[in-house]
Order: C-alpha cells, then structure tokens, then sequence
C-alpha cells in the first residue's frame, strides 16, 4: 500500500458526503413553505387539549397519554407515586425485551431515553417524558395510518415509527413526537402465493408480527421463516426494511431477500402495493434502505422455506497468553467454508480472553458434518494444549436448535458499533493476521466484541437496495462498551471511544466495506457511504419522490442529514 492511498479513500468519502448532504440540502429547500423546526410541546403550533382531543376521537380512542414505564421509581410524575415494590420488579425485568415492547414509549437502547425517567437512578431524580414520546396511536390498521400522517402533517408534528422498541439507532423514540404504534397489528396468514417470479409458500405479516409469532404460524405448517437471532423482534419494521441479519441467512439469504410484497402507507395517506413488478423503486427501497423512511408499512409478504433437520455446535475456551489470538486467527480462516454451505455461526471475544461460540446452525447438515467444518479450530486448540468445551448436536428441525440455543434473549446494553466485515480478510494469512490485531485493538481499548457469521453472497431473486458489502461479506461484527446504569456522562465517553478508537480498527482495515443500518455506531461518520453505499442517491431520489415533505425521519435514515435535533430535543432543519 501507498502513502497515497489512505488519502484519496478519505477525499472520496469527503466529496461523497458532501454530494449527499447537498442533494438533501436541495430537496428541502425547493420544498415551499417548509417549517424550519417541528412543532412542540409549550409552543403556540402544539395542538391543544381540544385538539387533542378531537384526532382521540378520530382514531376511536387509540390515542395512548405517556406515563414513563419507570415513574413508579421516582416521586413527581403527575398521577403516580413512588411504590418500592413496583419499582424493584421494573429494575428486575429491564433487561427483559417484553418488559419494554409491550409499551408504547420504552425505547431497549436505554441511551436513547436519556436518563428521563430511569428506574435506576435516585428516587428523587427527576421523572420527565423527555425524549420520550409523549404520544402514541394505538393503530390497528390503514385509516389509523392515514389519520395520524393527516393530523402530523397539519400541526408541523414529528412523527416517530414504533413496533417494539429494539431499536439501536434512536428512531422508536423522540422529544415532542408522535408515535405511530404498530405493535397490535397481528394479523398473520399463509398463503400459496402466485406471481411472475415465484409461486409457492408465503406469509403475510401485519405490522406487528414478531418473530417467535411467525416462526409458530410457519412451523405448525411444516415452514419455516427467516428470522432474527431475537424471537422479539418485530419483522415488517426496521429488521426487514434494514436487511435482516439471520440464523438461517447462508442457506436462504438476508430477511430482506424473501420479500414479495409490501402494503404501504405514503406521507400523502397512500395506500400502495409494492412488488418487484408494481411500484418496482418503493419495493426496491424497501428493501434494504432503512426503516421508517419512505413509508410505513402496514404488512409485508415473504417467502416461507420447508422445515428441516438442523445441527448445532457450541465452542468455549479461555487461555490467558498470547495463545488465544493464534487461535482466533485460525478460526477466522476457517469460517468461509463453514458460511459456504450454509452455516451460521455466532461468536464473542470477551474479556479475560475468554472465547465464546454460543449458537451455530446447519440447516439440512448433521452435528458430525458441523464438527468436520470446525475441525481446523478443534485441531488447532488439540495441539496448542489449550482445553476447551466443545458439543454438537443433530435436531429434528430448525426451531428446535434455534429454541434449544436461545434459552433466554435478554436486551444487550452497550454503546454499540458495527461493521460488515469482507471475506477477504480472511483471504490471505498477512489479511487474517490484520483483522485479528484489528479485534484485539478492540478488545485492548476496553470493547467486547461479537459476531455473526453468514454466507449471503448469492444474488437474491429481486434487486433491493441492501449495501452491496453484504454480498462481499464474512461475518457481521457488532462491538462496544458496556453501558453504565448510572452515568449517561460515562455512557457519551464510552460512545466517543467507540467512534475514535474501535470503529476505525476496522474500517482501516475494509475500506469500501459499510456498516448494518440497525447494529452500528451512531455517530457513524459518512454515514451516508457506511450504511447504504452507492445506493444512497438513488435512495435519496426516492424519498424525495415518496415523502416530499420529510414527514418520515429518523437518525442516519436516507435524508435525515436535511435535520438535526436541537439542545432542548426538537427536530429542526440544519442551519435554523
């Protein structure tokens, strides 16, 4: 490499971003009579109590008032008092992801809530709705929809998208906004689906259908559905729209990859079908370029795949001396072959050197097929002398494993970054070696790191506007700090040494590479580049087509750098 060659990767990004930010620039202001900040609580534009009123009664009585989910833990919530016992079963089930999505307003990236009402500071801390939403619409289907971008739209409202809160990103939350709640839309169904590029099982899925309640309805028909590692997670929302990372992505393909259609509501109350053949840039956009940006979907129709034996391994050591990255370094060679046919692995370096492979799938494999995959790794541990704890397992069927190995999914906490690492890493022995320094870096400057390994290099049957580094990919890597209950101060210099010091160990190494749009840094430079790659412009001229007026916003969305949120928490475009 040349000392010129990290110089014009930089000027590009630089030049590229700037690209973006001008065409964002130049979409809202030959966009008439744009308000330069959303409206707020307390100002004159916020509706009234009559107002209020009135849309409550529009929608049915759907309108859901925010009482933080925490304020029995504090005194000073208008119409709730502090009860010690109510407050000790809230700290006991924080990290429980049903804890939080069954609320209209508790966001699982608690740095996001920041500290408004936080059940684990004093008593006498303040309990605020803050940057919490301080609405939410209980919507149960289209009219819901329309009514709620009608009434945002007329009172200048920011409008936020929430199922169920996993959320790493900050856009299921939000100062002075409305949240269109989609979590009750539960309507699932499957179907012979028909169309000019496919026929046979699908699903349909209401807004919001999480994974355990499709993977049920799949399997009780002999299918199966791509899914998240999380059974909480919601499927038409972010994890869809985002790509959609999965135990069963080598054999099938991202989540994103099985989407045959979308129902979806525009800003203008629009209710259009979206299919590789009908409305082809709304389904494209859909598909990959991030959530809550273009539209919001009411349901979503995938394909289902046939239920079939699955093997699982599992993999534990720890050895204090240098030893252990050796180690690594074999095992992240020896990964592409264990993607290639059509394996997932899940796997963390911790702390202490400590080594963990808590989940790994092969669909339509034996366990001895998985342990002859992993031999190189269990070689090389045999010869070192280093003990260690390794199981493989046949189960009759992919959700046996996947509910065998996910015995309990609880919120991770941590100040989060991310990156899609290339398979070329692992290409040569100098390029193994450097992305094993790049992760020890990580783990010397106080990060934990983990990762999910998946082969989803094949080409989907529709183009969708996924990063094209995920067909180039090895593994996801998502690493970080832990976050600190106590100290958000703590939490914001953990989040700058995530940006300064374990981002770039990466990126150094895989330029041209990008980040997932749902796992990752949010204060990810050149964002526009690391989460949507060249797909951004025309990304960007498809919001502009469906959402003229940056109804749908959230952060590093596919236009959000036109706004940014001000000290006291509103949405205001740049520069006012």
């Amino acid at each position: 490499m040349t000392e010129r060659e990290p110089v014009k990767s930089h000027t590009r990004i630089v030049v590229w971003t700037s690209i973006a930010v001008l065409l964002a620039a130049a979409w809202f202001a030959t966009s008439r009579h744009q308000p330069q900040c959303r409206c707020f609580p307390d100002d004159n534009c916020w509706p009234s109590s009559a107002e209020w009123d009135s849309f409550n009664t529009t929608i049915g009585g759907k309108l859901i008032a925010t009482v933080p989910v925490a304020s029995p833990c504090h005194d000073g919530f208008p119409g709730v008092s502090y009860d010690a016992e109510k407050c000790a079963q809230i700290q006991q089930n924080w990290a429980r992801p049903e804890f939080h999505d069954q609320t209209t307003h508790s966001t699982m990236a608690a740095f996001f809530a920041n500290m408004s009402c936080d059940p684990f500071t004093p008593r006498d801390a303040p309990c605020v709705i803050g940057t919490y939403v301080p609405y939410a619409v209980n919507a149960s289907g289209v009219e819901d929809y329309r009514q709620t971008l009608k009434f945002v739209s007329k009172y200048n409202i920011r409008l936020v998208i929430r199922n169920t809160g996993h959320d790493y990103m900050g856009r299921s939350t939000g100062a002075g906004a409305l949240a269109l709640w989609t979590h009750n839309i539960k309507d699932i169904s499957v179907l012979d689906y028909e169309s000019a590029s496919y026929a046979g099982k699908a699903m349909k899925l209401g807004a919001g259908v999480q994974a355990f309640e499709a993977q049920e309805t799949a399997n009780s028909h002999g299918l199966i559905v791509v899914e998240g590692d999380c059974p909480t997670v919601g499927i038409a929302g972010g994890y869809l729209q985002g790509g959609g990372t999965s135990p069963l992505a080598s054999k099938f393909g991202l989540a994103t990859d099985q989407v045959l259609e979308w129902e979806v509501v525009t800003a203008k109350g629009e209710l259009l079908t979206a299919t590789p053949n009908q409305n082809q840039d709304l389904y494209w956009a859909l598909a990959g370029g991030g959530g809550g940006t273009y539209g919001v979907v009411l349901s979503v129709t995938i394909k289902l795949h046939p239920n079939m034996p699955t093997a699982s391994a599992t993999l534990f050591f720890i050895e204090p001396s240098g030893a252990y990255w050796d180690i690594v370094q074999v095992f992240l060679t020896n990964l592409p072959a264990v993607g290639a046919v059509g394996g997932v692995v899940y796997w963390q370096t911790l702390p202490g050197n400590m080594f963990r492979m808590p989940q790994s799938y092969l669909p339509n494999g034996t366990a001895q097929d998985l342990e002859i995959l992993l031999q190189p790794t269990l070689r090389a541990l045999d010869n070192s002398g280093i003990p260690y704890t390794f199981s493989s397992r046949d189960f009759p069927t992919f959700q046996d494993s996947y509910l065998a190995l996910n015995t309990e999914m609880n919120v991770t906490e941590i100040n989060l970054g991310g990156r899609i690492v290339p398979r070329s890493l692992v290409a040569s022995d100098s390029a193994a070696s450097s992305l094993t320094g790049a992760i020890k870096s990580i783990m010397d400057n106080g990060g934990v790191f983990a990762s999910v390994v998946m082969d989803v290099g094949r080409a989907p049957s529709y183009s969708n506007a996924v990063h094209p580094a995920w067909r180039e990919s090895l593994f996801l890597a998502f690493f970080g700090v832990m976050y600190d209950r106590q100290n958000l101060t703590a939490n914001r210099v953990a989040q700058q040494t995530v940006t300064d010091k374990l981002v770039p160990a990466l990126e150094n190494i895989s330029p041209g590479s990008g980040a997932y749009t749902n796992e990752a840094n949010i204060h990810q430079s050149n964002w526009q580049e690391v989460f949507y790659g060249s797909n951004y412009p025309k990304l960007l001229a498809i919001k502009k087509k469906y959402d003229p007026n940056g109804v749908f916003w959230g952060p590093i969305s596919v236009g959000s750098e036109a706004w940014e949120v001000a000290g006291d928490g509103r949405l205001c475009m740049v520069g006012n």
